[in-house]
């Protein structure tokens, strides 16, 4: 049997995709790319906004409606979050919720058996442990994903992700340790450390161990490969931290630090845990300690009560910061937080503007971040050929490299010292040192 897999959303969903995929395939099925010639249809959802479920659902009125003969399956946050997902989406056989990923296999089988259709999602239990999941990745891609947290208590005023994921919970520390180890020896060169609240890692169990103690355990390894950090949340990182990571071989010196916005008073309503002059003192503590350091974030415009005078101090204090790269989206209405009910609602057009301004500002922010890489030495992982021209790949810091073939055969999977030469403000372009050449 054929099995159709479609993601949305962040990079835990992606890993969760892809354990469901090798649970898939140790049980017969193979993935196929379309699901029109697929027997299964997997649609791994997302809901941090409203138009993430928009999608979602597209996706399986389209599933349903371009292939009706096969086992439609809805896992995920937008199916864990609304307690009315079954009446919303009739088109499904299975409904999954957060806690029954790993089990869809199972589902699958026992609905071929019955032809009744099943809701599989559970409420969140607040002594939940994390969900026994390890990807093996033998697939021939660069980078992999190790997913070591699940879960959030920080209970923003205006995020839904809560509902959708629960409490926090933690992957125990050896566990984490031997995913890396299997996905090292299958050629992966970079193990990027994901979670739904990253640095809330251990957290649960009293703080005897921290992201930090991850971080260290996997640079111990012998092995020739990287580490990178996904989304972190800026209150929780210590001077301790910092300290710590600055001896780490391995850790990348790029830093996605979730901003949010850069208003204080618009932070206080968010109920984030931080002002912008703690987060610009961070940024400078992070700088200080790691040469080249990119920082880059996430920024939300639009959020109710935001004033044309809030606005613009956010746009300021993003200039200010000069962010190496920025996911900016508007303020999303999600039901069962505290913003949707909040007064001095933004109506669509004033949010696409303040996007598109905002947008403006850190365009230009990461084109002075990689015009200020010109003349610097960085270790660029090799990712893929472009095309004839080009070898492509990312540099520690993240940014995007590519170097002139000149007939030379592929360096994919290849670590490599490049002299930035050069940049267009999407990307940085170089040329190889050779192999011996030191970092100077």
């Amino acid at each position: 049997m054929k099995a159709f897999f479609c993601t949305f959303g962040c990079k835990v969903n992606q890993y969760e995709t892809e354990n469901i995929k090798e649970k898939m395939e140790a049980s017969g099925f193979v993935p196929v790319n379309d699901h029109r010639d697929a027997d299964v249809c997997i649609v791994n959802s997302c809901t941090v906004t409203s138009e993430a479920d928009k999608k979602c659902r597209q996706m399986i009125h389209k599933i349903r409606k371009e292939n009706p003969r096969c086992i439609l399956v809805c896992a995920g946050c937008m199916t864990q979050a609304h307690k009315d997902i079954e009446k919303k989406l009739p088109e499904c056989d299975i409904i999954a919720g957060t806690y029954s990923k790993a089990r869809i296999p199972e589902l699958i089988a026992d609905f071929m058996n019955t032809g009744v259709r099943i809701n599989a999602v559970k409420e969140h239990d607040p002594g939940a442990s994390f969900e026994p999941m390890t990807n093996a990745s033998s697939d021939d891609k660069t980078r992999a994903y190790i997913k070591i947290q699940d879960g959030c208590d920080m209970h923003c005023s205006y995020c839904i992700i809560p509902h959708a994921r629960g409490h926090i919970r933690s992957k125990p520390l050896e566990e984490i340790v031997s995913e890396a180890k299997g996905l090292i020896r299958s050629g992966h060169k970079e193990i990027i450390l994901t979670g739904i609240n990253l640095n809330c890692y251990g957290r649960e169990k009293g703080g005897e161990l921290r992201l930090t103690d991850v971080i260290e355990a996997l640079d111990a390894l012998d092995e020739d490969f990287r580490i990178r950090l996904s989304s972190l949340e800026p209150e929780l990182i210590t001077d301790s931290d910092i300290l710590r990571w600055k001896n780490v071989k391995k850790l990348c010196p790029q830093f996605h630090l979730s901003l949010q916005s850069g208003c204080a008073k618009t932070l206080k309503a968010m109920h984030r845990r931080y002002t912008p002059e703690e987060y610009a003192v961070l940024c400078d503590k992070l700088r200080d300690a790691f040469d080249g350091c990119a920082i880059t974030t996430d920024i939300m415009v639009g959020f109710p009560g935001e004033t044309e005078e809030d606005h613009r101090e956010s746009l300021a204090f993003s200039e200010r910061i000069g962010f190496a790269e920025a996911h900016i989206f508007p303020y999303s209405r999600r039901p069962d937080t505290e913003a949707d009910k909040l007064p001095g609602q933004l109506d669509g057009v004033t949010k696409r503007c303040r996007f598109a301004e905002m947008n403006e500002i850190c365009s230009r922010t990461r084109k002075m971040f990689l015009d200020s890489m010109i003349g610097t030495v960085r270790r660029v992982l090799f990712e893929k050929e472009s095309c004839a021209e080009y070898h492509q790949g990312h540099a520690d810091n993240y940014i995007p490299v590519r170097v002139t073939r000149n007939g030379s055969g592929s360096l994919r999977r290849c670590f490599r010292n490049v002299r930035i030469t050069g940049s267009n403000g999407e990307y940085c372009f170089g040329e190889l040192l050779p192999e011996d050449k030191d970092m100077k």
